[in-house]
């Protein structure tokens, strides 16, 4: 289901409740001065156009923001509490899908040139484990082999967006430094023994003391310490629930055979995506190879989809 913002754009809704930072920057006063702090230039409110896909790649919390602007289509990722190494190649499918709902599919058979958006993808970084201020990551690091020119490549800047980064971007981007600020005294509060519930109602409480987050927290109320309890309790879960099952595993291998113990790993990984097809599981129980089973588990602890995970079996 999509809906409309104040100046007529379309701006897509997930089934799934929608992140603090989403939220935030669907907000076109907030993606605008996004844009300008990248380096693009101006732009205002009534030049941003939203493209994000509703639920076609990413499931659950993972959500994703893309808008249009200036002849350029911005892949904004939600910022991430770890880094994900895919996600040169994640941002490659969501351009595809992307382009397809921009384009007239009869478009691409004309003989004149078609003339698109030029893309650029960003993921936001504000985990505890040390990174720099800014990375650049590309689709070529995955590669099975490596050429100096590669015919397709797509970079990915992660950005540093904690205040320990010192990145100039929280400088440039008010809307960014006020987020970014926002998420800094929660984490202060944790570090001072108080529980996450506890530090995240302080905090939305000393963004309207702060005068941080006014207008944003003054529309959105309660429901954004909502986003957030929903949002980082995920986090802790798939983290928590990854963690025991690797340990697990290695447990029944001690006993059945390592091999087996991944195996199974990897099968409860695939669980959370519904039923697993017979061929999916027959092909993960007959593999033998410690080192092919190894690269299916980290597939399946980012799996997204059945379809997905067949890809990185390959």
């Amino acid at each position: 289901m999509a809906q409309e913002n104040g100046n007529g754009k379309v701006i897509s809704n997930r089934e799934t409740k929608s992140s603090a930072f989403i939220t935030y920057f669907s907000e076109p006063e907030n993606a605008s001065q996004l844009y300008a702090a990248l380096g693009d230039g101006e732009a205002s409110p009534e030049d941003i156009t939203y493209v994000t896909l509703e639920g076609v790649l990413f499931i659950a919390r993972k959500n994703d923001l893309a808008f249009t602007v200036k002849n350029r289509v911005l892949v904004i990722s939600e910022h991430q509490s770890t880094i994900n190494e895919n996600m040169p190649l994640r941002d490659l499918l969501y351009l595809g899908r992307t382009l397809e709902k921009l384009l007239d599919e009869r478009s691409i058979y004309k003989r004149s040139l078609l003339r698109i958006p030029t893309p650029e993808f960003f993921v936001f970084y504000n985990g505890n484990d040390p990174y720099p201020a800014e990375k650049i990551l590309r689709l070529s690091d995955a590669y099975l082999e490596k050429m100096e020119q590669p015919m397709l490549e797509l970079p990915v800047k992660v950005i540093n967006i904690n205040f320990s980064s010192g990145h100039k971007f929280l400088q440039e981007c008010r809307p960014m430094y006020e987020y970014s600020w926002f998420i800094q005294r929660i984490k202060d509060y944790q570090a001072d023994g108080w529980s996450r519930d506890a530090a995240i109602t302080q905090a939305v409480k000393d963004c309207q003391t702060e005068g941080v987050l006014v207008e944003f927290i003054k529309k959105h109320g309660s429901e954004v310490a909502n986003m957030l309890y929903t949002q980082w309790n995920w986090d802790d879960a798939m983290a928590v629930e990854r963690e025991e099952a690797y340990a697990e595993g290695v447990s029944q291998g001690m006993a059945q055979g390592i091999s087996q113990g991944i195996s199974q790993v990897i099968l409860d990984l695939l669980e959370e995506l519904g039923e697993i097809p017979e061929d999916v599981v027959a092909r993960i129980q007959a593999e033998e190879s410690l080192d092919t089973l190894r690269r299916w588990h980290k597939a399946a602890a980012c799996a997204e989809s059945f379809s997905d995970f067949r890809e990185k079996m390959i």
